[in-house]
């Protein structure tokens, strides 16, 4: 090594002299418990990789399910989607799959997809993510499967669904955002086209699947009936622009980027404070007046030509002016005690380390570190109260191959 040289760590790209305070060390430490119980006779094989698939089979293990992940040789590829890792396992991993169960079986083999067939048998529902060229290159397509256990309900999350033109296509979140319109309208005004900050196309493609999969869960109590589900990350995006495509459709007004300042609410924009900016939105009329009695200009709001949504619309530009001058006299935590007070819908615009600091998000459970066997995990919880309850995870991440001696033969 050369002198002054520093080695780096490749789990975490630091120099192994940086002591970096984790922000996680802060969170409470929670213990595995029961959980949510509602599909606890629900068994589910999940063949899928990367974040939608994961996701789904997360969600369905949130609520109760058994979670068997198959995984090839080698791994899920978001294990290895870092850095950060923690102990090895890339932290967009541990996000997205908790209470599963791993084994690690090679499809491209006979005997062990032979298995896996055997598998399929003791299941409830099959998640993959192939395309269905490969699926029914490996035998694993919903007839193929549905032969070997009828009451199968077959969840398949693929970029463009299972038939079309476009359904042997190749397809991650970026490709399914562009596809969808939200990444032309995301942006400041005049700016170039933005992807959202997260994997969006993913997680809400993932969120249908398991929704729609639950669905199918209990009309099969009532029919005996599996199901094929077909999931695509496009058109779950794009149906999350269902208010801005029916407004286009119903008008021919095409939405453009504005940043985000564009809404069918006169005022449901960004303002600039005194030192931090927020959010502001004044959705009704009687939020419009308590919004100027608040600010101590309570003649504001009974102008001609304001009194009514539409009619705030068409003078927005100046009334944005108005309410930017007002805003920038006090600081961001002053408005919004005041705003609070007054029952006008006002917030923060955080960023992620605020968020995960949010003392009543973390109060609520949404974030904690998840004690496993020496390690603490962080995690993301569901976000959904049960009965005044929090969903407590039944068991960690797995560890690749975690379960093969208990669930293969």
């Amino acid at each position: 090594m050369m002198p002054n040289e520093k080695t780096i760590d490749p789990m975490t790209e630091k120099t192994p002299t940086e002591n970096v305070a984790i922000p996680a060390d802060g969170l409470p430490v929670l213990s595995a418990g029961a959980g949510i119980n509602f599909f606890s006779d629900v068994r589910v094989l999940d063949l899928t990789t990367s974040v939608a698939g994961p996701y789904a089979g997360m969600l369905l293990s949130d609520f109760g399910a058994e979670v068997i992940k198959v995984e090839r040789p080698g791994g899920d590829d978001i294990r290895a989607w870092g850095p950060p890792f923690l102990d090895g396992e890339a932290l967009w991993f541990l996000a997205i799959n908790r209470n599963k169960k791993s084994v690690v079986l090679d499809l491209t083999d006979t005997s062990q997809r032979e298995v896996l067939r055997e598998l399929v048998k003791t299941v409830d529902v099959v998640l993959t993510n192939q395309p269905l060229s490969v699926q029914k290159k490996l035998g694993l397509d919903h007839a193929s499967l549905t032969a070997l256990n009828e009451r199968l309900i077959f969840t398949s999350i693929t970029g463009f669904g299972l038939t079309g033109p476009r359904a042997g296509l190749t397809c991650y979140d970026l490709i399914a955002e562009g596809y969808s319109g939200i990444m032309d309208i995301t942006g400041a005004l005049g700016g170039e086209p933005q992807k959202i900050g997260a994997p969006a196309a993913d997680m809400l493609a993932g969120q249908d699947a398991a929704m729609a999969t639950m669905a199918a869960l209990y009309d099969r109590k009532n029919t005996g009936k599996g199901r094929l589900i077909d999931v695509s990350l496009v058109e779950s995006m794009t149906r999350f622009l269902s208010c801005r495509i029916s407004s286009y459709l119903g008008s021919g007004d095409v939405p453009k980027r504005s940043g985000g300042t564009d809404s069918v609410i006169a005022i449901y924009q960004p303002f600039d404070t005194a030192d931090l900016p927020m959010t502001l939105g004044l959705g009704n009329d009687g939020i419009w007046k308590r919004f100027w009695q608040a600010v101590g200009q309570p003649d504001y709001a009974a102008r001609s030509g304001f009194e009514t949504n539409a009619s705030r619309r068409v003078n927005r530009e100046a009334i944005v002016a108005d309410i930017q001058n007002v805003i920038k006299t006090r600081s961001r935590d002053e408005w919004l005690k005041i705003f609070a007070d007054a029952r006008v819908p006002a917030g923060p615009i955080y960023s992620v380390d605020e968020v995960a600091s949010d003392t009543d998000l973390i109060e609520r459970e949404l974030f904690f570190l998840l004690e496993d066997d020496g390690r603490l995990v962080p995690q993301i919880g569901l976000g959904i109260h049960i009965d005044g309850q929090a969903a407590r995870p039944r068991s960690a991440p797995p560890r690749l191959g975690q379960h093969n001696a208990e669930i293969l033969p």
